[in-house]
């Protein structure tokens, strides 16, 4: 070759370097993580793919940081469980904890960089059963002061607006950066009885935002509802409520003899979506009080359980559907709806998919409501020995996908991990009712399976647009379904019956666990899951145990000497999975362990031990310096940690 020929080999040579080089930069940019479900979407998905299976074994906690927050003898508060998911703007975190606080902290180290104290702990302790929690914040930027940043904490029953970069409250809002989110409500006598555990919405410029109801409040109960306010004023702009407000309003007619008018709760306490494009807000609702009981209430009980899409400008109603009819399992829509686009027998379907804790996807349409696939009405068991109580005789069963947890209890079901066992297993499940799903709660107790904490919570589910893949975690369990005449020992308890006063032999009081004796379930393993849907079939793709157990129950007596498997499931429903684009599901395993799976499969490619269990739902992101973190928030009270992983410099270097 000649000298020239060289010089240009050369050359292009370089250039390809340079040009690589380039790309190598650009693929290396700041990826943030914006909204608590990664989009407003919920997805719950980066395309991030700086850590992958090829080098998981690499990947090392960084760093690692406390709320501090402990219990307060002066206001007789304790701090929950740490179920928090940051976003990542701009190399900055922004963490809320329990006491409805939130820290701003360095991306790259943890460094705490400011603290806002909403000081809400000074009500006392919140009378929700699952205790103090806030699962995450969300932001706005004002167009008209210089694009500045604002980051929105819903904190018990006020509304801050803070500074992004100090944490100090916004002036210009509100009062002193606040604002009511109570005043000019109906039915709230006590301000303890509303609290906030999910985000803000912001569309535009609004701030929109639900509220959670204690499960045990006097008739006529708090309303769920859902208000939107002006994000650099603080005005209210508009209200929803879940539950009709006169015989007039869309929905009364489900209400016989008008119970609206006394009926509360059916708030919106998980996070809510939104079509940012379109406008569309898609709330999911919860049981209507009470839980158990629905004597008081008789029909179906819109907007109750319900899928209910608005318009995000005004608060109006564009379509619903409803899960459960007449509530009286506990089967709040605990999760957000996932906004997803997947095609179906060849067709482009921009959707919403809800699941739920009994165990069902519900799939629509997401601007008409539509349902993907067929949706049947069908016959279940109405027959109730509680005096006033009217079952509803048909519920909605999805036609696809199928139901991704076992639903309803027979003697088949009883754990058969040793003939024993099995034996102990139907005896005791004799001595309750049981039968199919949304077989009714009863005075003599009824198995109910999925229980009240599912099928799905709060963690809700993530998807893989390039799949698409749904991923839900799960559990597979049994409840005691049992409720009793009121006694008035429970001042906050004003209906005829309740599974507050459900107490008795073999079972506790309505919603606790059904197990053997030194905890043993009366189902076999696993007793979580963590399963893949195909939304584009309407199918399952893969299921697989997730977590090994506990010790408890791998150490119990009956099962001296059985090969047990190596996951059995930990029944931990707190926190979700997150998952990239390296083809990695991330979640914690509620044993301890922070798992990876292969999205595709459903194989376990990794996992590593943990200091305290999984509490919230994972979110990575990269910064500026080129490196990619995976963080997760874990433990309750005192003993709690917000962790980052990364690979170390030699494996983030290789890529």
């Amino acid at each position: 070759m000649k000298r020239s020929a060289w010089t240009v080999a050369a050359l292009v040579l370089a250039a390809a370097a340079a040009l690589a080089a380039a790309q190598g930069a650009g693929s290396r940019r700041q990826v943030e993580w914006l909204h608590y479900g990664g989009d407003q979407g919920s997805m719950k998905y980066s395309p991030l793919a700086d850590v992958s299976a090829s080098n998981l074994n690499q990947l090392k906690l960084a760093w690692q940081w406390k709320h501090w927050e402990t219990p307060l003898d002066e206001y007789k508060t304790v701090p929950g469980f740490f179920e928090a998911t940051p976003l990542m703007i701009d190399g900055t975190l922004y963490v809320t904890t329990p006491y409805n606080s939130i820290a701003a902290l360095d991306a790259e180290t943890g460094k705490e960089l400011w603290r806002f104290d909403g000081e809400a702990y000074k009500l006392g302790q919140v009378l929700s059963g699952s205790g103090w929690k806030l699962r995450g914040t969300s932001f706005w930027r004002d167009g008209r002061d210089g694009n500045k940043l604002r980051i929105f904490l819903n904190s018990r029953h006020r509304l801050f607006s803070l500074d992004a970069a100090t944490g100090k409250p916004v002036p210009s809002f509100g009062k002193n950066g606040e604002v009511s989110l109570i005043e000019g409500l109906k039915r709230i006598a006590d301000m303890r009885h509303v609290t906030q555990s999910s985000p803000p919405t912001i569309y535009k410029d609004l701030v929109i935002m639900g509220s959670q109801v204690p499960d045990r409040v006097n008739l006529p109960d708090p309303v769920g509802q859902v208000q939107a306010f002006d994000a650099r004023t603080g005005r209210r702009v508009w209200v929803f409520s879940v539950i009709p407000q006169s015989s007039k309003d869309p929905g009364a007619e489900t209400w016989d003899n008008e119970s609206w008018q006394r009926s509360g709760h059916a708030n919106v306490w998980a996070p809510m979506t939104l079509d940012e494009a379109r406008g569309l807000l898609y709330l999911p609702t919860t049981t209507p009080s009470s839980d158990f009981y629905g004597g008081q209430r008789p029909g179906a009980n819109l907007f109750a359980e319900s899928l209910v899409c608005l318009d995000a400008a005004t608060g109006k109603m564009k379509w619903h559907f409803q899960t459960v009819h007449h509530g009286l399992w506990d089967w709040d829509i605990p999760a957000p709806p996932n906004l997803v686009t997947i095609t179906v027998n060849g067709q482009r379907i921009d959707a919403v998919a809800q699941v739920t804790k009994r165990g069902d996807t519900f799939v629509f349409d997401r601007v008409t409501g539509k349902p993907v696939w067929p949706i049947v009405e069908r016959p279940v068991p109405v027959d109730s020995d509680v005096p006033g109580e009217k079952p509803y005789p048909t519920q909605p069963f999805p036609t696809k996908p199928p139901a991704f947890v076992p639903q309803g209890v027979a003697l088949e079901d009883s754990n058969n991990l040793t003939p024993e066992i099995k034996v102990a297993a139907q005896e005791a499940m004799k001595k309750f009712r049981y039968g199919p799903i949304f077989t009714p709660p009863s005075l003599v107790g009824t198995l109910q399976r999925p229980t009240a904490a599912g099928g799905a919570n709060w963690g809700g589910a993530s998807f893989d647009p390039t799949l698409g893949y749904l991923i839900v975690r799960a559990t597979n369990g049994i409840s005691v379904s049992r409720v009793g005449k009121n006694d008035g020992s429970d001042a906050l308890v004003d209906v005829d019956y309740s599974n507050m006063f459900g107490r008795g032999g073999g079972g506790g009081e309505g919603g606790v666990p059904a197990n053997l004796p030194g905890g043993l379930p009366l189902v076999s393993p696993p007793y979580a899951t963590l399963t893949a849907i195909d939304l584009n079939r309407g199918e399952i793709a893969w299921s697989v145990p997730l977590g090994e157990g506990s010790a408890s129950l791998r150490n119990h007596s009956l099962l001296k000497g059985v090969t047990l498997p190596d996951r059995l499931g930990s029944p931990n429903n707190r926190g979700g999975a997150l998952v990239t684009g390296a083809g990695l599901v991330f979640i914690g395993g509620g044993d301890g362990y922070f798992y990876a799976f292969e999205t595709k499969t459903g194989r376990e490619v990794w996992r590593t031990k943990i200091p305290y269990n999984n509490t919230a739902v994972p979110m990575t992101y990269r910064t500026k310096a080129g490196r990619q973190y995976v963080v997760m928030a874990t433990g309750a009270g005192a003993d709690n940690a917000l962790l980052a992983f990364a690979l170390d410099s030699a494996a983030a270097g290789a890529n």
